[in-house]
């Protein structure tokens, strides 16, 4: 479950910015595909996103699968990336355009005005919504099961059918609270560490 929640997160950050920057192109078809992507993706069940990218190169153009993991991982961090690139894009979007602005008259590039004005001020800006995305990306790991992926869900289902009791539900429920309350802190103190930048 850690394994998924970490790969999938590691992956799905990055994607998110190139996605929201492709969002923000001025190139218009770039941008309207893109836009349209991210529509679909975050107007469908991430279930159904995980059983057509497992079997879908398969059935429609005749693809080895790839591993169930793996396809779980890719699902994942796509999914999420589109959550995190309108995330981006809002955090962006409302740093004062004056600021940037004032940059350029200091001679500034747009990657120095990026780096040095807008990034630090976009980060505290999305630390909230982000921290919710990120929980929610730990109870989802649980969906790993549609495509047959063991992770601590199916083993307590597995001890459930087994033994006849509900324990192990129980203390798998107790590891989500654990692991959410953990992050739920961390965010937390960033929020904090972070308010030095709030304009």
């Amino acid at each position: 479950t850690m394994e998924l929640f970490g790969i999938a997160l590691i992956g799905a950050i990055p994607l998110g910015l190139i996605i929201c920057f492709c969002s923000m192109s001025k190139i218009k078809p770039l941008k309207a595909v893109v836009k349209f992507i991210v529509w679909v993706i975050r107007g469908t069940p991430l279930m159904l996103q995980l059983i057509i990218i497992f079997y879908g190169p398969g059935l429609l153009f005749g693809l080895p699968a790839m591993s169930r993991f793996n396809a779980t991982i890719l699902a994942f961090s796509i999914n999420y990336a589109c959550y995190f690139s309108e995330i981006y894009r809002g955090g962006i979007q409302g740093v004062p355009v004056g600021q940037q602005e004032a940059g350029q008259v200091l001679g500034m590039t747009k990657t120095q005005i990026f780096f040095r004005v807008v990034l630090m001020q976009m980060v505290r800006r999305i630390v909230s919504p982000m921290s919710n995305e990120v929980i929610t990306l730990v109870k989802d790991t649980a969906l790993a099961r549609a495509l047959s992926v063991i992770e601590i869900i199916a083993i307590a289902y597995e001890k459930v059918n087994k033994y006849a009791v509900l324990t192990p539900l129980l203390y798998a429920g107790l590891f989500y609270l654990a692991f959410s309350g953990l992050l739920t802190l961390l965010f937390h103190l960033l929020e904090k560490k972070l308010s030095y930048y709030t304009v």
